[in-house]
């Protein structure tokens, strides 16, 4: 009876250890639940690698809006060589009235204040004469913009200085300040791009005048570019900076100075592929300007490029590197 028992104890034993053995030779499979999880912890902006080495990340244009991310496409620019002015906004002084009274006395209405626009004698003021106590009007001679108003109502008007001051802005000038070392490069007619700084982009002109003396104070001489303003974009007195071109070359594919970066020693712009994917490309820069930069090769013109914050892409990458490793 006692060895019955041992056989069947020993049984047993031999069949659980053959069942254990099957238990770790078997391929583990992972829960379904497990597999989800781990693929929804795995990064949307993950970095992958195209067939030629470059690093793309998925980023979708809601993201690059939001972190305000400007596309453009690569195309065609022409380069210039320039020199950099500083510049203010006059009013064409060839088209600057001063009305003033013809005959001293009081001001019994003011029809017009600073800011108005008025056509070619429009009623401005009526003037009580001191002399023979009868009214007479003040009229614009010109057609134009009020910028100074010196009257008031009631107030003495005196023949000694302007009631008024009238301004034609349909044109203005653009005065420049050239440096003494600077004075020998520019010229009249040369072309000049002017920059009012209102994101509206520059405005192309050309000297029309060239100072005959300097100014002891500034060591600068004067040059002018008069420009229309037909929609009053120009405002007289506002400072402005102004580009004369020296030299211009045209090239085939030009990106913005904004959209180069420097990534693992190479320099690349980001380029959008596929709708969704940002490739940091690989380029070969040649000439430049202030603006632009021509790309030799890895560009081509119509491809969209990462224009402007491109440092923000920049920074996305190497945050889904560290994700990834």
């Amino acid at each position: 009876m006692k060895t019955s028992s041992t056989i069947l104890v020993a049984i047993v034993t031999a069949a659980l250890g053959a069942y254990g053995y099957a238990m770790l030779a078997a391929p583990k499979v992972a829960p379904a639940e497990h597999v989800e999880r781990s693929e929804q912890k795995k990064p949307n902006d993950h970095v992958e690698q195209d067939e030629h080495g470059a690093d793309r990340i998925r980023i979708s244009d809601v993201k690059l809006a939001a972190a305000g991310v400007v596309l453009a496409e690569a195309a065609s620019a022409t380069l210039t060589d320039t020199l950099s002015f500083n510049g203010i906004l006059r009013a064409n002084q060839e088209a600057v009235v001063q009305v003033t009274p013809r005959f001293p006395g009081v001001a019994k209405s003011i029809q017009k204040r600073i800011g108005d626009r008025v056509g070619k004698d429009d009623l401005l003021a009526a003037i009580e004469s001191n002399q023979s106590l009868t009214v007479y009007e003040l009229k614009a001679p010109i057609a134009g913009t009020i910028i100074e108003r010196q009257i008031s109502l009631g107030e003495y008007a005196s023949e000694q200085k302007p009631a008024f001051v009238v301004a034609d802005l349909s044109t203005i000038w653009v005065d420049l300040s050239i440096y003494r070392q600077d004075l020998r490069r520019v010229r009249l007619n040369d072309a000049v791009l002017i920059d009012p700084d209102d994101g509206r982009g520059e405005i192309k002109g050309t000297i029309s005048y060239m100072a005959p003396i300097g100014s002891s104070e500034t060591q600068t001489a004067l040059a002018r570019v008069v420009l229309p303003n037909p929609d009053g974009r120009l405002r007289p007195g506002l400072f402005v900076t102004a580009r004369l071109i020296l030299a211009a070359r045209n090239v085939a594919v030009a990106v913005r100075r904004t959209a180069i970066q420097t990534l693992e020693n190479r320099t690349i712009v980001f380029v959008r592929e596929d709708g969704d994917k940002i490739e940091a490309r690989p380029v070969e820069l040649g000439d430049s300007d202030p603006r632009h930069v021509e790309i030799k090769a890895g560009l081509s013109a119509g491809e969209h490029y990462v224009a402007e914050n491109s440092f923000v892409v920049k920074a996305e990458m190497g945050k889904g590197e560290a994700e990834h490793d």
